[in-house]
């Protein structure tokens, strides 16, 4: 997988963040944006567009798979150690190496999709934004910008594919982000087809269908090809152009063997996101996979689908001897973070929280959300006894009774 890439840490502490806000409290400064998750989505509703704010925190039916996996984490409890020195300014290393990239924390914002809805220029903002913080980020196929737009604005970051119904146009895709400097790419195999999304479906709103979250589709050679005119040519050829992507968008054959053309197009670590059954992740890592994603799509495929946090103990009990397991769904705080990796988990993917953030304030609000998480993150491990991510172990959570 090759030497780790080399990282530059924002800070010399994360946790600094709540310094900050309290020497400003000294001259009467308070925080223009909300300080938790919560207040994020609550000022995100306010502030956005409907079908903007309904795309990002919709999920399936009736999201009780987005509820479990909140109250997944109500199942744990830390059991911290005291008198360890790890509270100590400087005392604490969160830095981690996956899948051969060094992250200063282990996090990663998870891929998400048409960011124009919330922001011109969305992903190049989140991916600026983790630059500067020294986190990873994983880049949407179902992007408003371009892989090469992407690379160029990112540092440490991972390509997420949904692979199309035409391997030459998934090929296509690796090696264009590949080219751009991707460090790992990531199957999505939760998707495909989308579930039943109601928030959406009262809107009647699907962005892909108005050409938007399509950019790397517009953009790739193979694709256009399949064309008759070019998508900018006119409003009809831009028609025909989002059918040819609906036609294509989602692989219903895709089965675990696949991953070997994928291991045939490049040389970089492949992850694969949206397994929940221990025999999809053996079965995935016996076909080459070095990293499963735990993960249900944040609630937004299946309804009543099992808690991401509870798959994660079998898995990693299953494949985390020979792959490296994150996880994604539900994370909101850094004692979710916390209680993920002591639960075997490698590194977390962040989602819902930042894109709210970059609808109300751009670049300043993903880097707010972020920095909330990651000082949360760091003031947890702290107290909870930890001085680096070696010490994050099982025996930091017990079952809540």
């Amino acid at each position: 997988m090759g030497a780790p890439t080399t990282v530059t840490v924002v800070s010399s502490s994360f946790a600094d963040f709540q310094h900050e806000i309290y020497l400003g409290g000294l001259s009467g400064a308070v925080p223009e944006l909300p300080m938790t998750a919560a207040g994020l989505e609550r000022r995100a509703e306010e502030v956005l567009e409907r079908d903007a704010f309904a795309y990002v925190a919709g999920s399936a039916s009736s999201e009780r798979t987005a509820a479990a996996n909140r109250s997944a984490f109500d199942r744990y409890r830390l059991l911290p150690r005291m008198l360890r020195g790890a509270t100590a300014p400087g005392a604490r290393d969160l830095s981690v190496e996956v899948l051969g990239t060094r992250l200063a924390a282990p996090v990663l914002t998870a891929p998400i999709g048409v960011l124009e809805l919330l922001h011109k220029g969305g992903e190049v903002i989140a991916a600026a934004a983790t630059k500067e913080l020294g986190i990873g980020s994983v880049q949407s196929t179902a992007a408003s910008s371009t892989i090469e737009e992407v690379g160029a604005a990112a540092g440490e970051w991972w390509y997420q594919l949904y692979w199309p119904a035409d391997d030459d146009l998934a090929r296509s895709f690796v090696r264009r982000a590949e080219r751009a400097g991707a460090k790992a790419i990531v199957v999505t195999v939760d998707t495909p087809s989308l579930g039943w999304r109601p928030r959406d479906l009262e809107l009647a709103h699907l962005p892909f269908l108005h050409g938007k979250g399509i950019a790397n589709y517009l953009s790739d050679p193979v694709f256009r090809a399949k064309l008759a005119a070019p998508p900018e040519a006119s409003a009809d050829a831009m028609r025909a152009a989002i059918l040819a992507w609906a036609g294509l968008f989602g692989n219903h054959a895709l089965r675990p063997a696949d991953l070997a053309h994928l291991r045939e197009w490049t040389e970089l670590p492949i992850a694969v996101k949206g397994i929940l059954h221990p025999d999809d992740a053996r079965q995935v890592v016996d076909a080459g996979a070095d990293a499963v994603v735990v993960s249900n799509h944040g609630g937004r495929q299946l309804d009543g689908a099992v808690a991401a946090l509870d798959a994660l103990p079998t898995i990693v009990a299953t494949v985390g001897d020979r792959a490296d397991v994150l996880f994604d769904s539900g994370i909101r705080t850094g004692s979710d973070m916390l209680i993920a990796l002591a639960l075997g988990a490698k590194a977390v993917l962040y989602g819902r929280p930042w894109v709210y953030g970059l609808g109300i304030a751009g670049h300043a609000g993903v880097r707010h959300a972020l920095r909330l998480l990651l000082a949360d993150f760091e003031t947890a491990m702290g107290l909870a006894g930890c001085a680096n991510l070696a010490a994050v172990q099982r025996s930091l959570v017990v079952t809540a009774r």
